[in-house]
This record gives structure tokens, sequence and C-alpha cells, in this order.
């Protein structure tokens, strides 16, 4: 199994967020940074498949400092030797789709291949509808509304700019929100004639490109965090990405995966009950159940105090032990055959020597019971 690291950090432990403005605080910034370059090189040395960060913006009160997820990865891939970096995710209608594209790409070369790429659509109106304006998009509750229908709509067509932008070597796209290039766009290169492609004789350009592509060809892998709907399981088992699946309800998941399973199978692909979609967990786990415990009252007050206002489900949580986590873990794999399981983990709400005895226990006591590291 693979296990992966979802990292979403806060700047302050409960008592330094409490005083305000934590977000705004350089020492607290400082140390989340020294935070995180410790625990990345600690899990890359314990065997831990990948770690990933979110995406959110103007976070003042110091939750989910994770601003730009694609910097981050190359933070840690510099400091590190093995474990692969992600997104956990890049939100595509808040961005230009080709500037995704190329960053995604530079990365991959910088780290040939040392990463993973997450998409989602983005769901808190501060910064979605701030950072959308210049394509009329916003936040989504996924409500069916006409916002969602549109934000899932660019969603889309952002993901297959993307698509094409890393397996042509030009391309066009005439879509709702995109067109590429522009149309009448004047581009009277001779080296474009010479050397290039995309442009008439006359100096029309009609295809553009993006360089570099991909390290990984034809692109690195696709998840899309946190998946709660069939209508996103269905568009992703057709294209190829892997859902991350953070509920707590089995019958549910059940059902996602079949969906799933389904989809992928009638799009050609030969997968099995489990393939191709990942579940994902808040981790809290301690060498006593005493100290876990105090981990999860932590991060209730996080989920509480930050989540449950955006409606966001607590999601599914492993507690205790290493042998009861373990248990747990079975428990879950005997129901659902994932291969792929993302623990979120609390950097920056934890103390940090907290965070690192449990990714040790974790690594040293859970994992073995799941087989060798994926390759």
């Amino acid at each position: 199994m693979k296990f992966h690291l979802f990292m979403l950090p806060t700047v302050g432990r409960p008592q330094e967020l409490q005083r305000g403005l934590a977000g705004l605080r350089d020492d607290l910034y400082q140390r989340t940074l020294t935070e995180i370059e410790e625990q990345a090189r600690f899990a890359d040395e314990l065997g831990y498949y990948s770690l990933g960060f979110t995406e959110h913006h103007f976070h003042i009160e110091g939750f989910e400092l994770s601003t730009n997820p694609i910097m981050l990865d190359a933070f840690v891939a510099l400091r590190t030797n093995r474990i692969k970096v992600g997104q956990l995710a890049t939100v595509l209608p808040a961005h230009h789709p080709l500037l995704v594209a190329e960053d995604i790409a530079i990365l991959d070369q910088m780290t040939k291949g040392r990463m993973y790429v997450g998409f989602a659509r983005g769901y808190q109106s501060r910064w979605v509808n701030t950072l959308g304006q210049p394509s009329g998009l916003g936040a989504t509750a996924s409500d069916k509304s006409d916002q969602d229908v549109r934000n899932r709509a660019a969603f889309e067509e952002a993901w297959h700019i993307i698509k094409l932008a890393w397996t042509e070597d030009t391309f066009s796209y005439d879509g709702q929100f995109w067109k590429v290039p522009p149309p009448d766009t004047t581009w009277d290169m001779p080296a474009t004639q010479k050397w290039g492609r995309g442009a008439d004789a006359d100096g029309t350009l009609r295809e553009i490109g993006i360089v570099p592509k991909p390290f990984q060809k034809p692109y690195p892998p696709v998840y899309a965090p946190f998946t709660f709907s069939a209508t996103t399981a269905r568009f992703w088992a057709r294209e190829g990405g892997t859902p991350v699946v953070l509920a707590d309800d089995v019958e549910f998941c059940k059902t996602l995966f079949q969906v799933y399973l389904e989809e992928a199978q009638g799009a050609g692909r030969d997968l099995k009950l489990g393939q191709g979609i990942a579940m994902g967990a808040t981790l809290c786990l301690g060498e006593t159940e005493k100290q876990a415990a105090k981990m999860r009252e932590d991060f209730d007050w996080l989920f509480q105090s930050w989540f449950v206002p955006f409606g966001f489900p607590p999601g599914l949580v492993f507690q205790g032990t290493p042998e009861q986590v373990t248990g747990q873990i079975k428990q879950l794999h005997d129901a659902l055959p994932f291969e792929e399981l993302f623990l979120w983990i609390n950097t920056g709400l934890f103390d940090h020597q907290v965070m690192m005895r449990q990714l040790e226990l974790f690594a040293t006591k859970v994992m073995p019971h799941f087989g060798p590291e994926a390759p």
C-alpha cells in the first residue's frame, strides 16, 4: 500500500491562533517552514510515498497557510531525496490553466518526475471569488446552483486545456471560458516560420505550445481531493485520475468505489474494485491512548473552529496507539480494497516533537503490516 502525507500547515498551536491574526506573524511562519522541512526530511527517511500541500489564500487567521502548493513542493523537493511531492490540490477555476500547466511541468522537470498533481474546484468564497474574477468564476458549494454548474464546467475545461498543453507540441482550444490562442492574434515572427510552429504564413496565430513539457510521460499522476460526489468520481474515472475519498461512511464509500469502477471500465480502463481510487483520513496516533486523545482534542478544536462553518464533514479519523490504528486501517481495508491512503497530518497545530514521533510510530509500527512501500 502507498502511504501519502497530506500536510495542511497551521501556523500556530491553538493558544497562539486564539490570540488573533496568527497568519500575519513572521515568527510563526518561519517556525512552520522549519517544521515542514524537518518533518519532510524525516518522512523521506522513514519511507512515506509522498507529501502534498493544499491551496488556500488570505488566511490571516493562521489556518491552512498554504498559499502556493507548487512552491512548497519545490521547497520540500530540494531538501529531500526520495519522497514524492504534490498538490492536494491546485484549484483550477482560480487560475489560468496554461500557467498551471507550465508551473507543474517545470516542477516535474526540476524533480525529474518526483511528483504528482492534484486538482480541485474550490469551496472557500473569500479567495476563490476574489481570484476567479477574470473568468467570472466563484467558489462551489456542490449544490447544483448556477454558480456550481459554471464552476464545474470551468474546472473540466481547464483540465482539458492542461492535458492538451502537456501532451501536444502545439494545440488550439475553443472553449466557453478560454480561447487558445485568442482569435485574430498576430504573430509575424520569422523565427517561428523557420524553427517553430503554430502561425500561418500571413502571421495569424493558430496554435500555441508550452515548454517545457512534463518530465513524466504523458504527465504526472493526477489526484482529485476530496471527492464526495458520483459526478466527480465518474469524471476522473473517464480521465484516468485518482479521487481521494475523505469520508467515514463505509457504505457511501463502497457506492463511490463501485461508481468509479463501472465508469472506468466503460471508458476502457482495465481496473478492479479499489484500483484507481484512494482513501484519506486524519491521523491522531500516539504511544498511548491518552496522547492520541489529546491530539484528537486539538484536531476537533481546529475542525469546529474552521471547517464546520464551511459545511465540511469531519471525515474519517484514525485515532489511538499503533496497534489500534493498525486495526482500524485493516478493518477499513477489509471493507474497501484501496491501494493508497492519504494521511492528514496536523503540522503546526501539534507540537513539533509530537508530530515527529507520530511519523515515526506510523512508519515503524503500522506501515509494516501493509506490505513494502510501492515502487
